[in-house]
């Protein structure tokens, strides 16, 4: 798994975002089952920043704390049938990873979150994490049913990482 990681604007988080950021990516990979070694990239950035890709991928003129732009379009949630390695642009020609996708987080949000929620901002920047990975493997919560699967993913994830609220 490789894991891409940029840090731009603002203070950083008072833990060690890296580290934090592989243990959840590996745990999701491993509990939808990916067939593939992964490339994910993941921006951590500024409330300004993430409002300005908010409003121009999104049309959403506010911040929010991530963002996921998933490479693949899977049949069903974490259903890996639909890609082979001859789906040439969704691997790296380099290392032969799937390109899973993108995830930025507002590292503000982490901080005002995890106050406003009452954990620690470890757990919330592992959530967000969590919450972003399903994006990438196909998950959505806009129906009822697809945002209880999600919680259920979520909470999976952060069990085998044992970072609780």
């Amino acid at each position: 798994m490789t894991l891409f990681i940029e840090e731009e604007g603002g203070a950083a988080l008072p833990f060690d975002t890296e580290e934090t950021a592989r243990l959840v990516v590996e745990a999701a990979l491993e509990l939808e089952q990916c067939p593939y070694e992964a490339e994910i990239n993941l921006l951590l950035t500024t409330d300004e920043e993430i409002h300005k890709m908010n409003l121009e991928f999104r049309q959403i003129d506010r911040p929010t704390d991530v963002l996921s732009f998933p490479m693949a379009e899977y049949d069903a949630p974490a259903d890996f049938s639909c890609i082979d390695e001859e789906s040439g642009d969704l691997f790296d020609p380099e290392s032969g990873e799937l390109m899973l996708g993108d995830i930025v987080i507002s590292k503000d949000r982490v901080l005002s979150q995890a106050e406003q929620y009452g954990h620690s901002p470890r757990r919330e920047y592992a959530f967000l994490i969590a919450h972003s990975m399903l994006h990438l493997f196909g998950y959505d919560h806009m129906e009822e049913e697809e945002r209880l699967l999600m919680e259920e993913r979520q909470r999976a994830i952060m069990q085998k990482v044992n970072i609780l609220r």
